[in-house]
């Protein structure tokens, strides 16, 4: 039998970490021996997770973030951590030979001055920047393998790139004009106290927020950018669905000649045939959250509008699986030699 990777987990009381120690559960391979949290340290993880009652993760007692013990118990560590934070951790880690899955923000942009702007913090670690690895499988996947340190994408980040990476890839849309309206559940917003998350201001309610400036912006034009060779300039824009889980972008742009949608679709199934996570979907269906839920998949449907000469994309994820917690898990498997799906639940959660 070959030997048990172990895990540690910073961060656990969050959605992201309560999401990660779910799909950790029934990992053959890796196993939770570390999970931390200032406030909820001494306690038992079925005490917080009632979830995990007798089930094997249950009675990990919950300890303080202390990287040296981290180092010596585990071989890859989770930072399920606010920005700013993780940037430290992941770096005491590092120095001690531990592979990281970084889920904030430190990481994922490649330039220090751009970080700063748009998160206004200062980067205490900018030499790692040019070493963190974008954790985008279906782009990055030989680099991840070889990676220590991986920058876990954002989940809409997640959700639009990969809606987009076919379209810029074959030259089929204009890079000025690129709109993408992306929607998602209540838990993108984190567990902490915030009086936007509520449920009387969440339920029957349909609003947009952070416009026009959202952090993930500098992210996905990075990304894209590097997919078209050609810096580009998106209009991004959020809004809050009142459902728990889930994201639906819908990208607007302009094709560069005349298109069929099956000439479309024949390109995208192109790009993700052997990109098994992400579902093209058939010509006439298009994505839900429901049939996502839970999962690592990233559902895709195309609608092509000649009197208007648009390709209009739809991508739909698991904000907090594909999203956050099971992207991370997909990245810690490959860094750890593992096959990429090992312990990845991939039949939704329905209804």
């Amino acid at each position: 039998m070959s030997q048990i990777i172990k895990a540690g987990l910073v961060g656990v009381t969050g959605y992201t970490g309560m999401e990660l120690a779910r799909l950790m559960i029934h990992h053959s391979s890796m196993e939770l021996v570390r999970v931390t949290s200032r406030a909820e340290a001494g306690k038992k993880l079925a005490d917080i997770y009632p979830f995990l009652n007798r089930l094997p993760l249950g009675d990990l007692v919950i300890t303080q973030p202390d990287p040296a013990d981290l180092a010596e118990e585990c071989d890859v560590v989770f930072l399920a951590v606010p920005h700013k934070t993780a940037m430290e951790i992941a770096s005491s880690l590092l120095d001690q030979g531990v592979k990281v899955v970084d889920l904030s923000a430190d990481f994922r942009i490649n330039d220090k001055a751009t970080y700063e702007e748009w998160y206004a913090v200062e980067h205490t670690r900018p030499e790692l920047l040019a070493e963190a690895v974008y954790g985008l499988p279906e782009l990055y996947l030989d680099k991840i393998m070889g990676a220590r340190l991986i920058a876990n994408p954002g989940c809409y980040p997640t959700s639009s790139i990969l809606g987009l990476a076919p379209a810029l890839a074959a030259g089929l849309i204009e890079t000025d004009d690129i709109v993408i309206d992306a929607k998602s559940g209540a838990s993108g917003a984190g567990r902490g106290k915030n009086v936007g998350s509520l449920f009387c201001e969440v339920h029957d309610n349909f609003r947009a927020y952070s416009l026009p400036a959202h952090r993930h912006t500098p992210e996905i034009e990075q990304e894209i950018s590097k997919i078209a060779k050609t810096d580009i300039t998106v209009s991004f824009n959020t809004h809050l669905l009142p459902i728990d889980r889930g994201i639906l972008s819908t990208i607007y742009t302009r094709l560069t000649n005349e298109l069929s949608l099956d000439e479309a679709h024949q390109v995208y199934t192109d790009f993700y045939a052997d990109k098994p996570l992400v579902r093209v979907l058939p010509i006439g269906q298009l994505p839900e959250t429901r049939f996502v839920k839970g999962t690592v998949f990233c559902d895709i449907g195309l609608v092509v509008d000649p009197r208007t000469n648009r390709l209009i994309i739809l991508s739909a994820i698991d904000n907090l699986c594909r999203g956050a917690s099971g992207q991370a898990l997909l990245n810690a498997n490959l860094i750890c030699g593992l096959d990429m799906d090992e312990g990845i639940p991939m039949a939704p959660m329905m209804p």
